[in-house]
């Protein structure tokens, strides 16, 4: 198992239009749309995943569309950020693509030793580009709208917002294997690989925050990795023997997960690097059609007629 997780395998989020998720995503920000699919507990809906080219864990930002659905509201037990690495330099390129898409944003501004610019996608989704993380690129999405030299490269990082962090704290520090590296103010930081280059995690201490909601505009949840089956069944069982309410092993198709609530109500999930997302189409034509597992595929026909029309960045249509 290892004495801590490997990072930030994915984060998944609600959105509304699937759409307008799409086009900011793949086409303002120029991820690359790696996989669609349905929500496997949902299939009526989209779960689209969007990454690096290969869709390497530690890249992979996902989501459930709910069209029509209310907005959610950011608050404590969420996490309420999440934030890309941008390259050295990228600065000025992401302010001029940002103001000429109008996306509002605000910054560079400086946090601990970094530069961050702070955003929202079309569903209120707040987001931040931080400047010259550690650890080498991704692939830039091939024939995409961002020039390989100013490209998303991974995570950062999130944001967590608790009403107190000291037990999530030592969740994180006494059993994921997370270190304490700075604070400022009610901002407490942790990181865990070399450097932090594999995942930060800033607690926000708001005692008087209101609670958040999960709905539109929100995180679900927030997955680690780990590096395959075996490990995951280590990690179930310490999370067990800790008291923690942590669900049997979901086969995932492109990876299997376990879920639990730490302390502050946060979904935590570790997941498995493999299989990955080549397990149903060839990698150089990830994210080109509409996958399901197969358990589903006898219901095509019918999740066809009930899934919105969705057109891809390069022309693709769904479903």
């Amino acid at each position: 198992m290892g004495t801590q997780v490997g990072g930030i395998h994915h984060v998944t989020a609600i959105a509304g239009d699937p759409q307008a998720n799409a086009d900011f995503y793949a086409g303002v920000l120029g991820l690359h749309l790696v996989k669609v699919t349905v929500n496997f507990d949902d299939p009526h809906t989209y779960h689209l995943y969007y990454g690096d080219q290969l869709g390497h864990p530690g890249t992979i930002l996902t989501f459930f569309p709910w069209p029509g659905a209310p907005r959610g509201r950011p608050g404590t037990g969420q996490v309420t950020v999440t934030a890309f690495t941008i390259p050295d330099g990228s600065l000025g390129f992401w302010v001029d693509r940002l103001k000429a898409n109008q996306v509002e944003a605000t910054g560079p501004s400086r946090r601990f030793d970094e530069e961050v610019i702070a955003l929202q996608d079309p569903d209120g989704l707040h987001l931040e580009l931080v400047a010259g993380g550690s650890g080498s690129a991704t692939n830039a999405r091939p024939g995409g709208p961002i020039p390989g030299q100013y490209a998303i490269q991974r995570f950062h990082g999130v944001t967590v917002a608790e009403e107190g962090y000291e037990r999530t704290a030592g969740l994180l520090t006494a059993t994921l294997g997370f270190r304490e590296v700075g604070a400022t103010g009610n901002r407490f930081r942790y990181t865990v690989g070399e450097g932090g280059a594999l995942g930060v995690v800033d607690l926000l201490c708001l005692p008087s925050g209101p609670r958040g909601r999960v709905a539109v505009g929100t995180v679900h949840h927030i997955a680690w990795r780990t590096p395959d089956d075996e490990a995951q069944r280590a990690w179930r069982a310490k999370i067990a023997q800790l008291g923690y309410n942590v669900t049997p092993i979901i086969d995932r198709t492109y990876f299997h997960s376990i879920y639990f609530r730490e302390p502050g109500g946060v979904l935590f999930e570790i997941a498995t690097d493999p299989p990955g997302f080549a397990v149903d189409e060839p990698l150089d034509q990830l994210g080109r059609r509409l996958t399901l597992p197969t358990w589903l595929e006898s219901t095509r026909d019918e999740l066809v007629t009930a899934l919105p029309p969705l057109r891809g960045p390069q022309g693709q249509r769904f479903p």
